[in-house]
């Protein structure tokens, strides 16, 4: 008579052997289908590997037999689990790529709408970090634009606003450190030009209360460190800098010290006029 130890034990092994027994036979199914010349059999398997969730299986049989079943009636199904295998797989290019042609191909499938905003949502994927180029950037918020023109009332829309917002801000950031490390390198003449065309570009940007300190302060080094001839224009501009970082943000925690910078430049001000 077997204790309950011991018969739960022989459950474990006679599990372990069934799902062992089962994977092996699934790996050997699989190796057959990958080799044979059975095209059916190669969709059937894979549509049963994709359901699964063996998305990298699937998606090889898929491969070898997307050109064959080209115009077929099976091939709108298999174009989108082929393109669904490569997006689950994070092959985001691929899957992108098979995507956009579904979308091309079948106007009117069902499955359209989600195959649309799947080929956007896969370059939003191949966006890099902001400090990179952000070539990917830019084409992703335009796929997604497109997304969004073209299907106002999708289930993915707040999705696909909430992407774009993402990368913008990617973008956003990118310009600003570029000017933050023009101020970083004094070359303060840049980083005023830097941070114009930074407030200009992105007007609703979280990032104006900074950008605005940073600028004047360019403005407050390039004046101070002008040529006599120089200083009164820049010193000018560096003050009317001050002015609408204080009108703008009458709070920000820059302003102390923007404050104390602003009462140097008018001393030095008032030393100038005086002279003159």
């Amino acid at each position: 008579m077997c204790t309950f130890a011991s018969c739960f034990k022989f459950m474990k092994k006679g599990i372990y052997i069934l799902l062992v027994s089962i994977l092996l036979v699934s790996c050997s199914d699989f190796q057959k289908a990958l080799k044979s010349e059975d095209n059916a059999e190669k969709f059937k398997l894979g549509t049963e590997l994709f359901e699964a969730g063996k998305y990298s299986k699937a998606h090889r049989l898929f491969t070898q037999i997307l050109p064959i079943y080209k115009g077929k009636p099976q091939a709108e199904k298999l174009t989108y689990m082929h393109a669904m295998a490569s997006y689950q797989m994070e092959d985001y290019y691929i899957a992108s790529y098979h995507f956009e042609r579904f979308v091309s191909a079948y106007p009117v499938s069902e499955k359209v709408e989600e195959a649309a905003f799947l080929a956007a949502k896969g370059y939003y994927f191949n966006s890099p970090r902001y400090s990179k180029e952000q070539k990917e950037t830019v084409e992703a918020i335009e796929k997604l634009q497109l997304f969004l023109n073209l299907y106002p009332n999708s289930q993915y829309v707040a999705e696909a606003n909430t992407l774009v917002k993402e990368l913008d801000f990617k973008l956003e950031k990118k310009a600003f450190e570029i000017a933050k490390q023009y101020n970083i390198i004094s070359d303060y003449k840049a980083s005023i030009k830097s941070y114009n065309n930074f407030l200009l570009d992105f007007p609703g940007t979280s990032l104006r209360n900074e950008a605005m300190y940073y600028r004047f302060d360019s403005a407050y080094n390039l004046a101070v460190l002008s040529i006599d001839a120089l200083k009164e224009e820049r010193i000018n501009t560096a003050l009317a800098y001050y002015e609408t970082l204080k009108t703008t943000y009458p709070d920000s925690e820059y302003l102390e010290e923007a404050s104390k910078m602003k009462d140097m430049l008018q001393l030095e001000l008032n030393t100038i006029t005086t002279k003159s």
